[in-house]
């Protein structure tokens, strides 16, 4: 499994290229917004482009996403269906993050336990809500590798305060989910610097206040 940071927007969100060594098969998770950028750097590495994931629906993970589900002719998968909210609160997210308006419909929700191949990448999907109601991470158990979004950071947690977010429903899904994927594995978070699973245990004492 290959992949690469692309950060866009001023939130400085981290957008992923992620691709099968093999086949060249790639996801989009989380574009947020720059499409642009993201295009060319698609280009530069010559993916085939053949689906869209998404953690959760706020505007700073979804800004380029309908814009590149058309360009590639490619489907938007996930979040969790919990989510909903704030696919009908766009005008909100607006406010909030004061972002450009964006159309986003998705094509597939996904569910806790479901798994999603890029060629031969698996990925496994866990409902993680707290940051926001559907929030989803992916999990490649062959490479250690876990894609958060905005559930946790390096040596943080993703914010509880938005309409929606629940502190103690975050650190559950961290504690009951995340942690117990095993130390070894390699964060890489919606925002910021990727760290691990063993240096947040250490590290961030955010994870065990409730």
């Amino acid at each position: 499994m290959k992949y690469i940071s692309i950060p866009v927007t001023n939130f400085k969100q981290n957008c992923y290229l992620v691709w099968c060594k093999k086949t060249l098969k790639a996801a989009i998770i989380d574009p947020g917004g720059e499409y642009q950028k993201i295009i060319k750097i698609i280009s530069l590495y010559k993916l085939n482009i053949k689906k869209i994931l998404i953690t959760h629906c706020h505007l700073d993970h979804i800004g380029a996403a309908d814009i590149l589900s058309n360009f590639y002719q490619i489907p938007i998968l996930g979040p969790h269906k919990k989510d909903i909210f704030w696919l009908k609160n766009i005008k909100l997210q607006n406010k909030i993050f004061q972002l450009p308006k964006c159309i986003f419909k998705n094509n597939i929700w996904l569910k806790n336990n479901q798994i999603i191949n890029i060629g031969k990448i698996i990925l496994k999907i866990y409902h993680c809500p707290g940051h926001s109601p559907g929030h989803i991470v992916f999990f490649n158990k062959l490479n250690n590798i876990l894609i958060s979004g905005d559930i946790i950071f390096n040596n943080s947690i993703g914010r509880t305060d938005l309409p929606k977010g629940n502190f103690n429903m975050l650190i559950n899904s961290i504690q009951k989910n995340i942690i117990p994927l095993g130390i070894n594995n390699i964060i890489l978070p919606g925002h910021g610097r990727k760290t691990t699973i063993s240096k947040e245990i250490i590290n961030n004492h955010i994870i065990y206040k409730k």
